[in-house]
């Protein structure tokens, strides 16, 4: 799908009510963990931003993710969106999100159009309360990692997110040491799940219900 037929489509997607835990919990591990749906959420949770970046190639649309390399930590070594941690020079979480996909990267903000955002989603092993924003360039970008934060970057066709196909579920062992029965997206056959995977159940259960 071309990008400027995407972005129409994202724009209208965003002026309706979003699904919140109703999108999200379709990819949330299971059990499903409540204190991500507001009954325990810290009150001392720190804030973060995400961005799913929109971008073109070849004629069609894809979505840039990046892989963590493998540290000490509950992320290490996951799939996520290029992001972190808001800082107080940001001001608006939006503005986190491009710096972060800037850093990560290499993508230039000052191209990055932010189209809205999806729900919050609160991480307890981390203890952050993540905005993930939706925007689009209109050029594909010339991405340079961040050796520190990123160990490759996974170009995805948007098609790809969108095909049921990849939609599969896994036993993983969580940071707290349960073991969960984790739904994912299946992406160049990395195991994308947790919190990404919740976003993107959001975005793709929005997505779905549209009458474009």
């Amino acid at each position: 799908m071309e990008i400027g037929e995407v972005v129409k489509k994202l724009e209208i997607m965003l002026q309706n009510p979003l699904p919140g835990r109703l999108g999200q919990v379709t990819m949330a591990p299971q059990p499903v963990d409540e204190e991500r749906f507001v009954s325990m959420i810290r009150d001392d949770h720190r804030k973060g931003a995400v961005l799913m970046l929109f971008y073109p190639d070849a004629g069609s649309s894809f979505v840039p993710f990046i892989k963590r390399p493998n540290y000490p930590g509950v992320h290490g070594g996951q799939i996520a969106f290029p992001g972190g941690k808001w800082e107080t020079e940001d001001g608006d979480l939006s503005v986190t999100a491009i710096r972060e996909a800037e850093e990560e990267i290499g993508v230039d903000g000052e191209k990055v159009r932010i189209l809205g955002k999806l729900s919050d989603v609160y991480i307890p092993p981390s203890n952050f309360m993540v905005s993930p924003y939706i925007g689009f360039v209109e050029e594909k970008p010339k991405f340079i990692p961040d050796p520190k934060e990123v160990e490759r970057i996974i170009s995805c066709p948007f098609s790809l997110i969108l095909d049921r196909n990849i939609r599969k579920k896994t036993n993983v062992k969580a940071s707290s040491g349960l073991n969960l029965e984790a739904p994912y997206f299946d992406i160049e056959r990395e195991v994308v799940w947790g919190a990404t995977a919740m976003m993107l159940g959001e975005f793709t259960y929005l997505w779905d219900s549209q009458e474009f």
